[in-house]
């Protein structure tokens, strides 16, 4: 039977929840422009080196820093880890992609979850930050909401792809299934890191969300 405190996070990561995440690729539409990503296989290799090597690894640990935050109810702490993620956004259509997915997920969850434990959470807001803040707030283990809230952000950009047509549906789960030992990996390591231990080497998926802030055809606002 499923646990009942784990029936919010299924909520929260469903792709129905109202964060807007539809609308934003991470730069993979770039990616696809620029022929780095055609195939099953360079998808793959695309969201690997993402999730361990750059954002998805830095949005973990962002995830668990706030959710400790958020549990101690140290909300000067909860604040100044919000105000690093928000500044790690390495272009505007990425910080635009955080901050709006952030403030519509705290918007959402506390019109149907309430918690005093968000309150302090005004203005912008990095997605992690909310996700791993509301997971406290509701007494959801940080172990397993971490795991759920990676593989949220592996799926997101799998659907990008498949509305992309570099791959079908049955090939984007063939990708899922590829990539959750790894999700598995990185939250588990997220976990056990410091902000301390923040920072990527995924510079041409960072280069690339800029230039798509000019690119020609766009389905995605990043």
């Amino acid at each position: 039977m499923t646990d009942p405190s784990l029936l919010p996070l299924m909520a929260w990561m469903s792709p129905s929840y109202p964060v807007g995440a539809y609308a934003y690729s991470h730069g993979l539409e770039w990616a696809v422009e620029a022929g780095d990503v055609r195939d099953a296989a360079s998808l793959t290799d695309w969201l690997g080196d993402l999730l361990e090597r750059g954002a998805g690894r830095n949005d973990a640990i962002l995830f668990a820093a706030a959710y400790r935050a958020a549990e101690a109810r140290d909300a000067q702490g909860l604040v100044a880890i919000n105000d690093l993620a928000l500044a790690l956004a390495p272009s505007a259509e990425l910080y635009l992609e955080t901050s709006q997915q952030g403030r519509s997920f705290l918007d959402a969850t506390l019109a149907a979850w309430p918690s005093p434990r968000l309150a302090d959470l005004t203005g912008a807001v990095a997605y992690p930050v909310a996700v791993g803040a509301a997971a406290a707030a509701h007494d959801i283990p940080l172990e397993i909401a971490a795991r759920l809230f990676l593989f949220g952000f592996l799926q997101n950009l799998v659907s990008a792809a498949v509305r992309l047509a570099p791959i079908g549906q049955t090939t984007g789960t063939r990708v899922l299934a590829a990539l959750s030992g790894a999700v598995e990996r990185v939250a588990d390591a997220a976990v056990a890191a410091s902000l301390d231990d923040l920072g990527s080497a995924t510079f041409r998926a960072d280069l690339g969300t800029m230039r798509h802030e000019t690119q020609y055809t766009r389905l995605f606002r990043s």
